[in-house]
């Protein structure tokens, strides 16, 4: 089959979680567009306003010389990038709220200056604004995302994966987190992964070595799902396993499709974004940042 990004299956670690967690939310967060605003939709909710402010800052520093890296301060940044996370764009629904997330996050950072460990060394800036490559031609089906940081491992002359962690649990056994940014990081530039880690940013001033999977093992399972989702989109089936009363991935967007949302603006990417008092005042959606 002859290449065709336009039309093909595009998945990501983001949107397979979705998927594995209920394809009827999976359908409504990537797939579903309003019929008035022709945009996607997006609950947007505090932890995730927390986790994009602190990444933004992070994902800036990627772009400067090692030695120039720490030159400002991060809480400076910080509180720039927050104009774009605060209020209801965040999620906030009182000030007492929203100031306890932003003293998180500028916490978080001042660890990081602290402890810079590997973010004052050598590292690698994939070119692609949306790293991606083709999982399956033969499917026609496409993997995409991005990674927090690279390291250069320059005795090695390898690559370090690092994710970095703002919510307060630890990433499940068993994600595919890994698999998923160890075959982007190998088929998106031309160094091998030797290492990868997370970084609890919330608790640990080091890194969570973890173990790396096997790269044919990685994309089997990856593969194997990406189908699964092609099939469901060409079926147009996207059945919640909890039945009709839905479940707790799928039901936010079901309420705003009942009109309960409250629509406070546009994300980076033109999605609509919504609040819902009840999901903005609960710590679960920390278990969704990704």
């Amino acid at each position: 089959m002859a290449r065709d990004k336009y039309n093909a299956v595009w998945v990501s670690h983001s949107s397979i979680s979705d998927f594995l967690h209920c394809p009827r939310a999976y359908y409504l967060k990537n797939v579903y567009k309003d019929k008035n605003t022709g945009n996607k939709m997006k609950v947007m909710a505090p932890a995730l306003a927390l986790g994009g402010a602190v990444h933004e800052v992070l994902e800036g520093l990627t772009v400067l010389p090692k030695d120039t890296r720490f030159s400002e301060s991060l809480i400076t940044k910080f509180q720039a990038v927050w104009t774009k996370y605060g209020g209801k764009q965040g999620g906030f629904l009182n000030q007492d709220t929203e100031y306890a997330f932003r003293q998180r996050g500028e916490a978080m950072l001042r660890r990081v200056y602290n402890n810079p460990g590997p973010l004052k060394d050598l590292s690698i800036k994939i070119k692609q604004d949306l790293p991606y490559y083709w999982l399956s031609e033969e499917d026609n089906i496409i993997l995409c995302g991005k990674v927090d940081w690279l390291e250069y491992l320059a005795d090695s002359d390898t690559v370090h994966i690092i994710d970095f962690k703002t919510g307060k649990r630890k990433e499940e056994a068993g994600s595919l987190q890994l698999p998923i940014y160890l075959l982007l990081v190998q088929n998106t530039q031309t160094k091998i992964v030797s290492r990868a880690s997370y970084w609890y940013l919330e608790t640990d001033d080091r890194l969570t070595v973890q173990d790396l999977p096997e790269v044919a093992e990685a994309e089997k399972k990856v593969l194997d799902i990406a189908r699964k989702i092609k099939l469901a989109r060409k079926l147009e089936k996207y059945d919640c396993p909890k039945g009709k009363g839905g479940c707790f991935a799928c039901q936010p967007m079901e309420r705003i499709l009942k009109g309960e949302g409250e629509l406070v603006g546009n994300d980076q990417y033109g999605s609509d974004v919504y609040i819902l008092p009840e999901v903005n005042e609960s710590d679960k959606p920390e278990s969704e940042i990704l």
